[in-house]
């Protein structure tokens, strides 16, 4: 897993959580089910790659 990689689904899983946290706050139901579809998003990314690196380590 390159490290741009890790960064951009790191950024993507607290940028899901920053707009949940913004959702709840504002009462925002829309917002909140985006930021939770972004965290799960950034968190299959990051499984995947770590499924490859399993494969491809020596």
């Amino acid at each position: 897993m390159g490290l741009g990689d890790k960064v951009s689904n790191k950024t993507e899983e607290l940028g899901g959580k920053a707009k949940e946290a913004a959702g709840e706050a504002t009462d925002d139901k829309d917002l909140q089910a985006e930021g939770k579809a972004d965290q799960a998003t950034g968190n299959l990314k990051q499984a995947g790659e770590k499924i490859k690196d399993a494969f491809t380590k020596d």
